[in-house]
């Protein structure tokens, strides 16, 4: 047989760009993004992120470029997983909870051309730029908060000011190579100084079909962002989200309060974390607390969470699965799979607790 060439009608690269075109179609008029007060639709997303793509473009940012950003949870970094690549370019989202000299070591090593700083960040950044001697990025922009202005400003631009000026029918660059960077993450830096990783277009695409798929996250999931979307892009559910039709519930911090007003305000059915924000959860005083009234899927990674806290923590309405990855394998790469036979009997005490057993 001869052989058969690649063409449009027989091969596509993979990328998590056409999550968010798809959502635009097939979810239009359903709940993107919750942010306080703030809302947006799957159709105003996808507006608000070539919007940026092309304001992006018109800063010559360009294929292979790095925009790092310094910032929470917040709608403008789940719009940047978005328009960084729609632009051609590289997301690198950096750790808020890194010191000054880690953030220099980065945007030094990264060669970002762009910058953006939350608002709440700005001091941070400023000692982060001041180490750089010079070598800092060409253009520095100040992300204030979208639902509350502050009126603080940073560098030269201003996040939403971009998005408002962009080209709404910017379509933005094809992927032509699956194997083109789509983000760089950095590790902790805890035993020495941050090492980059790169996330290929075709590797981001698989590792998030992976893990919805793993997790069984059903179509219109509303997720609650107690996760950072610095660690590994959100385990890719930044784009996950979008590639389920879901709703993204936006926090700029983990706090009792605020994780039990918000799952109880919008209904929340999935969400990640490390086990800490289990303690967080069970430590809450009573006034910080909602009740929840349908269970909410937590997905956790690390150290195996004890068998004492896992019961804990489903009292209160929590289905726990555990997962373990790093940085280098695009966030989870094991999941432990609950079994439907409970064969586990552990001793706690006098008394005797029955849990399902895992792979």
């Amino acid at each position: 047989m001869d052989l058969l060439l690649k063409c449009d009608a027989n091969y596509v690269p993979l990328t998590p760009i056409t999550f968010l075109k798809r959502a635009n179609v097939v979810y239009a008029n359903r709940t993107s993004v919750i942010y306080e007060g703030t809302r947006f639709t799957w159709s105003q997303t996808y507006e608000r992120c070539c919007r940026l793509a092309d304001s992006l473009r018109s800063l010559n940012v360009g294929k292979n470029d790095v925009v790092s950003v310094l910032a929470p949870n917040i709608p403008a970094v789940y719009e940047m997983h978005f328009a960084v690549p729609i632009a051609g370019a590289v997301l690198n989202a950096i750790n808020t909870r890194l010191d000054a000299k880690s953030i220099a070591t980065i945007l030094s090593h990264s060669g970002a051309k762009l910058f953006f700083v939350d608002y709440q960040n700005v001091e941070l950044a400023s000692e982060a730029l001041s180490l750089l001697n010079g070598a800092a990025p060409s253009v520095i922009a100040c992300i204030d908060d979208i639902d509350t202005p502050t009126g603080v400003r940073f560098g030269q631009l201003e996040y939403e000011q971009l998005v408002q000026r962009g080209n709404p029918g910017y379509t933005g660059e094809l992927v032509q190579d699956e194997w083109d960077p789509i983000a760089l993450n950095y590790t902790s830096g805890t035993t020495s100084a941050p090492k980059g990783v790169v996330y290929s277009h075709r590797g981001a695409y698989l590792s998030t079909l992976s893990l919805i798929l793993g997790w069984e996250m059903g179509n219109a999931p509303v997720y609650l962002w107690s996760l950072p979307m610095f660690h590994c892009n959100g385990w890719t559910f930044t784009w996950g989200v979008a590639a389920r039709g879901g709703t993204n519930v936006c926090l700029r911090s983990t706090t009792a309060k605020d994780v039990y007003h918000n799952i109880a305000e919008h209904s929340v059915t999935h969400m990640c974390c490390a086990p800490i924000v289990f303690n967080i959860l069970l430590e809450a005083k009573p006034h910080e607390r909602r009740e929840i009234t349908s269970p909410v899927e937590i997905l956790t990674g690390g150290a195996p969470p004890p068998a004492s806290l896992l019961q804990n923590i489903e009292r209160l309405g929590f289905h726990v699965t555990h997962a373990y990855g790093l940085t280098e394998a695009t966030g989870p790469a094991l999941v432990c799979e609950w079994q439907k036979k409970v064969e586990q009997t552990s001793t706690a005490g006098s008394g005797k607790t029955q849990g399902k057993a895992r792979d």
